[in-house]
Formats: C-alpha cells, structure tokens, sequence
C-alpha cells in the first residue's frame, strides 16, 4: 500500500542523514569504526504557538527559518560523530557561522550578480531585460557553484546521501519495505527536494524584482535582501502544491528544471549509504511503520 505522505522530508549531512517529520526528527551518522549512531529529537514549531504562521506564505517562511537551524545543527552532529572528535559548537560560535553563512549568500547571490547588472544597465533596453539578464546571471553564478563543489570529494560523499535519502522516500511513499535492493531501483532526483525549492526562488525572483523599477545600487541590494522571505513564502507553496499534483502534465513541466537542478546535487549512493539513510528515516516513522524490515538493523 502507498504511504501518500508528504510529511517526510531531510537533507545529507556529513557522512549521514537527517529525516524529519512534522514532530521529531532523527539524524543518522556512520562513524568511523563503521557503526551507524542514530539520535532523535523532538520537534517544536514556533507556529505551533502562533497560528497566523501557519497561513500560506507565513508557513513557508517559518519552514525555511526552521530547516536551516535543524539543518546547521545537524551539519555540525554528524561532522562530530564522523570525525571522532566530540568538541561542540556553542550558541555563540553557531550564531556567527549562521550569520557569516548569511553574509556570503548575500555577497555571491544578491549583491554581486545586481553589481554587474547595474554596471550593464546602459546595455539592457528595459527594466524587464535587466531583470531577466540579473536573473540569468544568479542562476549562472548558482549552478557554477553547484559543479564546483560537486567536484570536490568530501561533497561528493554528501551528495551520495543525498541521493540515498531521496531514494529512501521514494521507497517509503511506494509502500515498499525498506531494504537496500527496493531502495536501489528508485531514483535520486525528488520533486519536494531543496534544490527544487531554490530553483523556484531563483525563477519567482525575477518575476518579483521586475515589479520594483529602477533604484540605486544600493537600494537594489536592500530591496532584494528584503523581500527573499517573501519569495520563500511564494516559492514554499508552489513547491507544495506540484507535490500534490505531479499527475498534471503543466506540474511535470514546471518542476523539471527543478530536477534538472538535482542532478548536480545528487549522486548514486552505494548500499552502504542506503542502510545509513533507511536507519534516519525509521528514526522518525510512527511506531506502526517502524516494523518495517530494514537490512541496517543487522548493520548496527
């Protein structure tokens, strides 16, 4: 029976991943003895609390707010475990690797590609030119970025696991028991994937832009720094509503540029990946699914 449940999602961390559903989630890391260690946690929502930010585009925000936080502390888990060593980052050190974090993003993805366009803004014969040439450009500079570092071995391994969790999903929402061989034959590239989820912000951001005019360089930058959460939001319930129905032919087109996108992201993992990625997703499943038979428990 297919598990029609888009409540799962997670992310590669180092040599690991992370499941997480709507209460918990589970981060699973092979450490370098070759044991797989698991940890859970319990997931608390800040909308849980607040019930406007579970309106549309408010929730969005919100998820993307969330998902970075637990993903970062994920991140900084599994480099821990599978390194060996057991030094902790502290709030402060994980505020300024945030914030340092948010800085680059801004410079490589805001600031220098709306630098060259305003240098070019004499060539370009409309604000909708500009903004499709400025648009082009921070997808340009993003996939660059993407081959770089998928040529780079450590990334390498995490785009494996990143491969591994998709095909995990896939295999859970077929309704499949959850062994390495049913795993294998699903494929690495997922509709409700991140990288689809970017790619959308990038495209929906050229459209928002466009209704901005023309500013100075500095007002550009400030603009559009301000108004990334509201794309998110936009981009959150886009990405969710072609989950819900990829049996369209429109949705298919629309979400394959997405894909296109994962195939830089993604990698074949090997099997033992697969049971890495099969132990965090029975982390987080209801107590009835984690019955399912999985080959990792003979691994641990």
């Amino acid at each position: 029976m297919k598990n029609d449940n888009s409540n799962y999602g997670g992310q590669a961390v180092i040599e690991g991943v992370m499941m997480r559903a709507p209460f918990k989630y589970a981060i699973a890391v092979r450490k370098p003895n070759n044991e797989i260690i698991l940890k859970t946690g319990k997931l608390r929502s800040l909308s849980n609390k607040l019930k406007f930010l579970k309106w549309p585009i408010f929730r969005g925000i919100v998820n993307l707010i969330e998902s970075l936080t637990l993903g970062l502390k994920a991140l900084t888990y599994s480099a821990e475990q599978a390194t060996g060593e057991e030094d902790k980052i502290n709030n402060v050190e994980m505020f300024f690797t945030i914030l340092i974090a948010l800085v680059l993003f801004i410079l490589i993805f805001v600031a220098i590609p709306t630098a060259i366009a305003r240098y070019l803004d004499k060539y370009l014969s409309s604000i909708i030119v500009y903004n499709l040439f400025e648009g082009t450009l921070r997808i340009g500079i993003f996939l660059f970025y993407l081959y770089f570092i998928s040529k780079i071995k450590d990334i390498k391994r995490v785009f494996e696991y990143h491969g591994a969790e998709h095909k995990v999903i896939y295999t859970y929402e077929a309704g499949e028991e959850l062994n390495v061989d049913n795993v294998k034959k699903y494929s690495t590239l997922h509709p409700r994937c991140g990288t689809s989820f970017i790619f959308i912000v990038l495209i929906l951001s050229i459209l928002v832009f466009s209704l901005l005019g023309k500013q100075t360089l500095l007002l550009r930058i400030a603009y559009r720094v301000a108004i990334i959460p509201l794309i998110a939001g936009l981009s959150y319930e886009i990405l969710k509503l072609s989950a819900k129905n990829m049996d369209k032919v429109f949705i298919k087109w629309v979400i394959m540029p997405g894909l296109w996108f994962q195939k830089l992201t993604t990698k074949e993992p090997d099997a033992a990946q697969i049971e890495v990625a099969i132990k965090a997703l029975k982390g987080v499943l209801p107590e009835p699914d984690q019955n399912i038979k999985s080959e990792v428990e003979n691994n641990v």
